[in-house]
């Protein structure tokens, strides 16, 4: 309220930078002997399973209640640019930011190995579907930027969770992958998740036609991110995927042939203030994360420098798609600056960062493993991309929108 009063900033923006000063206070209380909740505020954190509470709670109503706001002849328009930039600009993504880092760490001469520098592109590279629906959607951007930024960030999930599980199996598993292994995989996550959320869909399409109860009905739509993403990971195919691909059917075809005007706004309401909630809770715990941290200057170190690794990362795999891209279709001239300082970081690349087992050390005499350098590594890109781009991004949507009504009036003087 305080936010939405006087400071005006995006609401799960003013939620993250107002969890990190809350986070600050306690750490320099506790430092200075002010009041001793440090220890027991990053207790109550460690205590908490983030990657199962994001991954297999949160994320499945997160997703679904993202697609249900998504224009379907919008993504079809964009189909293919959303394939290219979902899975190869993501593995463009990967293969830079682990070089690059590689590079990096061999001249500060940490023994950070080329795998984990890997790993670290893996869990990043992917946009974070939550973090844009929640801050860019809600910008009113050009439509086919918007539809490619979120898109791009509804879709690579399978085929980044592939590329990151490969790489982790290679880090911690000792096992060499085969070209049959990660088809294999593909297939079954990706593929898989895609085919079982439109089976998901129309089951519940079907359903909700045939009730006139409002009540009913929304429980219907509660179905889908619980027994239904509970029973994608009993088949072992992507659950994100299949909640993106139910939703899309739900709010688009059963939005039209199966609610009533009336069930169309309760639905609205519903999954709106279940969307606002969940991500205010998240985005919290996201600015709070940093109680549990221990900081040492390498970690600092390699935390300024994760943060243009990641950008420029972005910049080069959106370019290189734009280059084909250019051949086919005109674009909007700031299409590329927006999906790169678009592409937000957020909980799941968090989640994903704290599977890593620890006691892998790299710098043993200060304690210092591979999880701790890469979870600090992506807590930082994740913050700065929440605070800094989230905030920042508005006057290139602006310039966006001034080059799109220019080209408007042209065309009818013409």
């Amino acid at each position: 309220m305080i936010n939405e009063k006087f400071i005006k900033f995006q609401t799960t923006i003013a939620i993250t930078a107002g969890a990190l000063i809350l986070s600050l206070i306690i750490v320099i209380a506790g430092h200075a002997s002010w009041i001793t909740l440090d220890d027991h505020a990053a207790d109550a954190i460690n205590q908490l399973n983030f990657e199962d509470f994001l991954l297999k709670g949160m994320l499945g109503f997160l997703l679904f209640a993202g697609a249900l706001g998504t224009k379907l002849p919008h993504l079809r328009d964009q189909k293919w640019e959303i394939a290219v930039l979902a899975m190869g600009s993501t593995l463009i993504s990967t293969f830079f930011i682990g070089f690059a880092l590689w590079g990096v760490v061999q001249v500060l001469g940490i023994n950070f190995g080329l795998v984990y520098c890997l790993l670290f592109g893996a869990l990043i590279s992917p946009t974070d579907p939550i973090a844009v629906l929640a801050i860019v959607k809600k910008m009113n951007a050009p439509r086919r930027i918007s539809t490619q930024v979120e898109g791009e960030s509804l879709f690579n999930d399978g085929f980044g969770l592939v590329v990151f599980v490969t790489i982790y199996a290679i880090a911690f598993g000792g096992t060499q992958p085969t070209l049959l292994g990660v088809s294999h995989l593909f297939l079954q996550e990706a593929v898989g998740g895609i085919l079982y959320g439109f089976v998901l869909g129309q089951l519940f399409h079907y359903l909700i036609r045939n009730t006139k109860e409002h009540s009913i009905e929304l429980m219907l739509t509660l179905l889908v991110p619980t027994s239904g993403y509970v029973f994608a990971e009993v088949l072992h195919v992507s659950g994100p995927l299949a909640m993106v691909v139910a939703g899309l059917i739900i709010g688009n075809r059963t939005r039209r042939k199966g609610f009533s005007e009336e069930s169309q706004q309760h639905l609205d309401h519903f999954w709106e203030l279940v969307d606002e909630f969940l991500n205010a809770v998240l985005f919290l715990l996201i600015g709070m994360t940093m109680i549990a941290f221990t900081f040492h200057p390498e970690d600092w170190v390699l935390m300024l420098t994760a943060i243009p690794l990641v950008l420029l990362g972005r910049y080069i795999s959106v370019r290189a798609a734009y280059v084909g891209f250019n051949r086919f279709r005109r674009y909007n001239p700031w299409s590329v600056r927006i999906l790169t300082w678009g592409g937000l970081r957020g909980g799941l690349a968090l989640a994903m960062a704290m599977s890593i087992p620890a006691g892998i050390m790299v710098i043993p005499e200060k304690h210092i493993d591979v999880r701790e350098i890469i979870l600090v590594m992506t807590y930082s890109v994740v913050v700065f991309s929440i605070l800094i781009q989230g905030s920042s991004i508005t006057p290139m949507i602006e310039r966006a929108k001034e080059w799109e009504v220019e080209q408007f009036r042209r065309g009818k003087r013409n």
